[in-house]
């Protein structure tokens, strides 16, 4: 038996040798009870080699590593020279392997000959540990880079043939494994995490390679026992004693090895798997739990039980994706298998309901892996998913990602499509609603609107496509369910399942005609392959020829429905259209075009008027010979509804106030139907602007125009302009009447009723921006004459729309009508359409439409309705920055300007500065200097100008006390000092220049409240300049510029530290505490110059940023030189304590931290976590009982023996899981 902590020396009296049948003629059963498992033998000195490195093999001084490293050589010619090597001297083979997977855990030092004979392995695993390299966490597993991924596969490799090519001898010789295992189970419990994770790979490949061995040990001795079963059963004349002697002991020989080598295997699983499968690092868990599903793959006979299942069935609450991940890949190789299915049902009983949960796994790929397994049981039996079960995979065919969808597709089409009804041989081919998936299909509808979710239609026929496209392209099968008359005894279609049968029928065409997913889904269009570009053309073929023919009696059937006629009529959009010459199928066209114009007749609704309009469109394509006809088509039906138009306006106009309902309908409705025609059609051609602007003056003189005729024939007003802009420049009248309709516009934005205003204003945005000087760029300079510029008096009244409509308060919204204020939808629908009508204004901003400063009304918002509308005003920002800095910032500050205006007109001239008012101003200034970014060269002129601004705005209204009283505006330089971090340091002094030009004397010396914002704003011209900004007295006196050094030089206080400021504690006191704690800042000389030398602490808050009041002494000139350079000096010496302090802190921390970890490596995760959550939270309680006596590797009898009689205990029970020996291992030992 091996054990973990084995670490006592090999001895070397054991002889090698083998026989001619490749055997050792050494007995391992009789010295295997007689040896420690962790001894080393002496062996010889190890010639031929120099500390492990090849001197024989043609690759002279490179060792086992960098020959596996390079991946040169044939893997099993590299494994060939080290047996020879080993025959030959058997201590230095296993020196250069052990030297191998130290090396391969990215340790520079090596075991010497001395080390591998005197020392213990915990001896040789702690000097190893020294020789890391501490400047690099990483080793050759997590390289990143080809050879070093080549490198993993070719180390996994080594390890496989090395035991294939050792099975039949060296393996049993109770040395070279007993070395080797011994070396990787100690590896694997160091808090090296590159030792313990390259261990446990080697560890568990070599366990993979021995379960290899043990199977064919297995293969063998029932071959054995056929064999001598065959010959002992045979009469005692021909029986042969001699063969039946070796067969005896060729038996016994392969027992034996089979006990050696589950010896092995059990060394193995208790010594690495058992405390690395819970183990800290997630790569380490997922090696354990993907090795151990190939085992119970590869022998299942011995592995598949529920003494190993249980480790998957725990590690799938694991935290970490990729460790669930192989869970479930583990878990697919064995229900793919249905002979095994017979063992899992313990497994399934008791995780199923954990699988199920793992499809809605926050990890998309351990979702879909979870859907597939689940499928897979689903294949073995019916009985063990319930019909809950199969629910929450259902929903799963709609969601967004389309792995997931995929997946439960086909579990959807496993469950509900898998039976079909079996077609007798020899009899002809059902179709139509007789074919064999005609109930396949109805499954299909009943199950979409079983869902409820009709929307959807569009990702359902996504997600089964892949499993079931024969179900899905049935198209004739679709017509007949519901053209034709069901059979006797069929119960037919209701009027719901039709319409959901109709979007099931487009969402097939659709996707069969563009081959990619729906929107939502796709994550790109990807380049088709021949054979799928073959496949779309045939399938449009096919579908042309069906659907040119059945649509129009469907169109017939279902005329009067608005929602089966607009999902029937998107189907000509996926024609291909050449079918109708090249299949002489030119009268369904006609009787197709004839039902669309009964439609358009019959219906009102915008949304069947508009696909009618995109039928017309597709059909209209110049390429193909059907143009002229459908053409015609199209023109007759407009000339009629133009004629009809033109009549009922007449009429509608000549009687006036006379007119009723049933004229304004008649009217409306045909105007819709104009209007529906422009989404797609050029109109130009019709005369329609005299009686649309007729329609429009007479609404306005007499005020009573009905609201839906107003607002469509604003839209169609405007459609006419969009199509017809390049007819106009043919005529000057154009260019007059498109001014004319913007004066109509202009006059319907004061219209009683809120929706006909809205849509003027839309459509003055839109003409605006289609009529301005845009669109004479890229060579459209013909168009000159129709640029049109807004007047001042349009741009106010635009301006003042937004603000009266847009920036209203939830409950102030007069949209929501019929008591349904509190309503979520209406509300939502209500801000959805204010957001449009701010994005049309600030389009205007954008394209300087409208004057940029006209957007200060727009950007002093941002605060107070960030939740609405903070993306579109924040974007505009950008947008104008891009297209003029400095204009941009003068509109900023603007906007600061007016809302400080706005709280001086409040709260007068001696309001508090701790008031929430101006402080949401400051909190805007701030948010406004965060958009200016932390590239300081490109918005240098733009914030240079803001401060310019911002200085005349405060200096500009003198104070109503006299010369000696603060500026009416002076507060506004606190809001200005939000914008001084982002100054450049030789422009703060240009600024604090020009603020000096509107400041007196008299106001340097001021310290009174009132004139705090200039001390503040002073000091944050002063914070962070270079050493003239920061001089004391700059040419005033000599004392002090020989005062000012580098040694003394105060820290300069950056845009950054500023930033950080924000981020203190001190920030929540209130403002008024912070004005009180001013601090000095130095007097203004009148020449020259006096500038601040005070600087904020680093360690304080940015509303401690003023320096302490100080009377001024009788001696300003002498006095103020001196006081200034001791405060200079103080400030000097405390930042060399500081520094000094801190790198005294940092020096003991390092200290700190080396002492209490004592490794080098640093891994990220928790280290006294425990890394399996179980479902119901009790880990603890099954870590009591469990009992690993019962997990010793016991490989089967042969089959010929007496089979097991009974399964062993429930291991799923908690009582019976673990016991004391693994208690230890709850809680992983340190690893760094």
């Amino acid at each position: 038996m091996f054990c973990k902590s084995c670490d006592t020396r090999f001895s070397s009296d054991t002889d090698f040798s083998e026989d001619i049948d490749g055997r050792s003629t050494t007995s391992a059963k009789g010295k295997r009870g007689k040896k420690a498992a962790g001894e080393k033998g002496k062996g010889g000195k190890g010639a031929g080699r120099i500390n492990g490195h090849h001197q024989e093999n043609g690759m002279e001084n490179m060792m086992l590593f960098e020959v596996v490293k390079l991946g040169r050589s044939a893997m099993q010619s590299v494994v060939d020279d080290w047996i020879e090597s080993y025959k030959h001297d058997r201590d230095v083979a296993l020196l250069d392997l052990i030297n191998f997977f130290i090396q391969c855990s990215g340790c520079k030092g090596v075991v010497s000959g001395e080390m591998f004979r005197n020392m213990q392995n915990s001896e040789i695993i702690r000097r190893m540990t020294e020789e890391f390299d501490e400047d690099s966490g990483d080793y050759p597993l997590t390289i990143a880079g080809p050879q070093w991924k080549k490198f993993k596969s070719s180390f996994c490799e080594f390890i496989s043939v090395l035991v294939r090519q050792c099975q039949y001898s060296i393996i049993y010789d109770e040395y070279m494994m007993d070395t080797v295992i011994s070396l990787l189970t100690g590896l694997s419990d160091s808090q090296v995490r590159a030792f313990r994770h390259t261990s446990t790979l080697a560890a568990m490949k070599l366990m993979t390679a021995l379960v290899n061995v043990a199977l064919n040990l297995s293969i063998n001795m029932d071959n054995t026992q056929r064999q001598y079963e065959a010959e002992r059963n045979k009469i005692l004349a021909k029986r042969a004693n001699d063969r039946l002697e070796l067969l005896l002991q060729k038996r016994k020989e392969l027992q034996e090895n089979q006990d050696e080598i589950e010896n092995m295997m059990n060394a193995i699983f208790k010594g690495v798997f058992v405390h690395r499968y819970r183990d800290a690092i997630a790569e380490i868990r997922a090696i354990c739990i993907e090795e151990i599903g190939v085992w119970m793959k590869l022998y299942s006979d011995a592995f598949l039980n529920d003494s190993y299942l249980k480790y998957v069935g725990w590690t799938m609450h694991d935290k970490q994706g990729e460790v669930r991940l192989k869970c479930l890949t583990a878990l697919q190789g064995l229900y793919y298998n249905r002979e095994l299915n017979a063992r899992l049902e313990l497994f399934t009983s008791r995780f199923k309901d954990r699988i199920v949960s793992m499809t809605l796994d926050k990890e998309y790929d351990v979702a879909v892996q979870a859907i597939k397994l689940l499928t897979l049981v689903l294949n073995s039996t019916d009985e063990v998913l319930t019909p809950e079960d199969c629910e929450s995979v259902y929903h799963l065919v709609y969601s967004a990602h389309r792995p997931v969808a995929i997946a439960a597709g086909e579990f959807l089409f496993k469950k509900l499509f898998s039976h079909r009804e079996p077609e007798e041989e020899g009899a002809p081919k059902r179709r139509g609603r007789q074919s064999p998936t005609a109930n396949l299909i109805k499954t299909t509808v009943f199950f979409f609107l079983e869902s409820e979710l009709h929307e959807h239609a569009a990702y359902l026929v996504d997600s089964l496509w892949d499993c079931g496209p024969e179900l899905l392209k049935d198209w004739e099968c679709m017509i007949s369910l519901l053209l034709d008359d069901p059979l006797p005894g069929e119960e037919a279609l209701t009027d719901r399942q039709e319409t959901a049968l109709i979007e099931i029928m487009l969402c097939t065409v659709r996707q069969a005609a563009e081959c990619h997913p729906p929107v939502g889904r796709g994550t790109g269009k990807r380049v088709m392959t021949a054979k799928e570009r073959k496949t779309q053309m045939d399938d449009k073929t096919r579908m042309t020829e069906l659907f040119a023919v059945a649509l129009p009696p469907l169109l017939a059937k279902y005329a009067m429905d608005s929602e089966k006629v607009t999902n029937l009529l998107q189907l000509p959009q996926y024609f291909d259209l050449e079918i109708y010459t090249t299949g002489r199928l030119e009268k369904h066209l006609e009787s197709l075009l004839r039902q669309i114009r009964e439609i358009v007749e019959k219906h009102t609704d915008t949304e069947v008027l508009e696909v009618c309009s995109k039928t017309y469109h597709s059909l209209c394509n110049e390429e193909f010979t059907i143009f002229n006809r459908v053409d015609i088509a199209r023109s007759q039906l407009l000339d009629e509804l133009v004629d009809k138009f033109n009549r009922l306006l007449e009429d509608f106009l000549q009687e006036g106030e006379e007119a009723d309902e049933d004229d304004a309908y008649q009217v409306l409705s045909t105007l819709k139907r104009i209007t529906a025609f422009h989404n797609a059609h050029d109109l130009s051609g019709w005369d329609l602007f005299t009686s649309n602007f007729k329609l429009l003056n007479t609404g306005i003189e007499n005020g009573d125009m009905p609201e839906q005729v107003n607002t469509h024939t604003h839209k169609h007003r405007v459609k006419l302009y969009e199509h017809d802009t390049l007819s106009f420049s043919e005529s000057s009248t154009r260019k007059k009447q498109m001014r004319a309709f913007c004066m109509m516009c202009q006059r319907y934005l004061t219209n009683v009723n809120t929706a006909v205003k809205e849509q003027a204003f839309t459509i003055l945005c839109d003409l605006l921006l289609i009529f301005s000087h845009q669109m004479v760029s890229g060579g459209r300079e013909h168009l000159e004459p129709l640029v049109y510029s807004s007047e001042d008096s349009l741009q106010s009244e635009l301006l003042s729309f937004i603000l009266n409509h847009v920036f209203i308060d939830q409950d102030d919204d007069t949209n929501s009508t019929d008591g349904q204020q509190d309503d979520e939808a209406v509300k939502i629908e209500a801000l959805h359409k204010r957001r449009n009508l701010l994005a049309a204004y600030c389009k205007l901003i954008i394209y300087c439409v409208v004057d940029m400063k006209t957007g200060a009304d727009i950007f002093k918002q941002y605060m107070r309705y960030y939740n609405d509308y903070g993306d579109i005003i924040k974007e505009t920002m950008s947008k104008t920055r891009q297209i003029d800095k400095i204009q941009c910032a003068k509109t900023l500050i603007l906007s600061l300007q007016q809302l400080f205006n706005e709280m001086l007109s409040d709260l007068g001239h001696g309001f508090d500065r701790s008031a929430s008012s101006f402080c949401g101003i400051k909190e805007l200034a701030r948010r406004f200097s965060l958009t200016f970014g932390l590239d300081q060269v490109k918005t240098r002129d733009a914030i240079a100008m803001l401060h310019k601004d911002g200085i005349e705005f405060a200096f500009k209204d003198p104070s109503t006390q006299g010369e000696g009283g603060p500026p009416l505006n002076l507060a506004f330089l606190d809001i200005l000092s939000e914008f001084s971090s982002k100054l450049m340091k030789q422009d703060k002094r240009t600024v604090h220049m020009y603020l000096e030009r509107f400041m007196t004397f008299q106001m340097a010396l001021q310290r009174e409240d009132c004139w705090l914002p200039l001390i503040s704003y002073r000091n944050s011209l002063q914070a962070g300049g270079d050493d003239d900004t920061m001089s004391v007295m700059s040419g005033y006196s000599s004392r002090g510029s020989s005062i000012r050094s580098k040694k003394i030089k105060p820290p300069a206080v950056t845009a950054g530290t500023s930033a950080a400021k924000r981020k203190l504690p001190e920030e929540e006191s209130s403002s008024s505490e912070v004005w009180q704690q001013s601090m000095q800042t130095p007097v203004m000389l009148p020449s020259p110059h006096l500038t601040s030398t005070a600087m904020r602490d680093p360690k304080r808050g940015r509303d401690d940023s003023f320096m302490g009041v100080y009377p001024l002494p009788q001696d300003q000139h002498s006095q103020v030189t001196w006081m200034l350079a001791q405060r200079q000096q103080e400030e000097a010496r405390q930042q060399q304590e500081r520094a000094m302090n801190y790198a005294k802190l940092r020096t003991n921390l390092q200290q700190a931290i080396r002492r209490g970890t004592g490794l080098m490596e640093e891994d990220e995760e928790p280290i006294v976590e425990d890394v399996m959550m179980s479902s119901e939270g009790r880990m603890d309680d099954l870590n009591e009982g469990m009992d690993f006596d019962t997990m010793d590797i016991d490989l089967p009898p042969s089959k010929n023996r007496r089979e097991r009689s009974e399964l062993k205990p429930d291991y799923f029970d908690p009582a019976s899981i673990m016991d004391e020996s693994v208690s230890s291992i709850g809680l992983l030992s340190p690893c760094v």
